[in-house]
C-alpha cells in the first residue's frame, strides 16, 4: 500500500493552495493514505465479466421528430416594424 509522506501532503496542498496546520498534515496523511489503500483495492477487482453500466434507472430520452412549421410570416414583414435593421437582421447596439 502507498503511503504518502509529509512531503506528499504539503505538495499537495500547496497545489491546492491551502494552508495546514502541523495537526492538519498529519491528519490528512493519514486519511489520504486510507483512500489510497481502497483505490489499491478496488483496481484490483476482477470487472472482466461485469458489462458497462451508463445507466441504471431505465429511463430513456424521449425524441420527436424535427418539424418545421410555418407561421405565415415573411422576413421581410417581421423586419419592417425594427427600429433598425442591417443585411436582413435586426440591427442592435453592442453589448459587452
Amino acid at each position: 500500500m502507498a503511503k504518502l509522506t509529509r512531503d506528499d501532503v504539503l505538495k499537495l496542498a500547496r497545489l491546492s493552495r491551502l494552508h495546514l496546520t502541523d495537526e492538519e498534515v498529519e491528519r490528512f496523511q493519514k486519511e489520504i493514505t486510507a483512500i489510497l489503500g481502497y483505490v489499491e483495492q478496488l483496481q484490483s477487482v476482477d470487472l472482466k465479466a461485469v458489462q458497462p453500466t451508463s445507466q441504471v434507472t431505465g429511463l430513456q430520452n424521449v425524441m420527436r421528430p424535427d418539424e418545421v412549421k410555418d407561421y405565415g410570416a415573411s422576413p421581410d414583414a417581421l423586419l419592417k416594424n425594427a427600429p433598425a435593421t442591417q443585411d436582413g437582421h435586426f440591427k442592435v447596439r453592442r453589448m459587452l
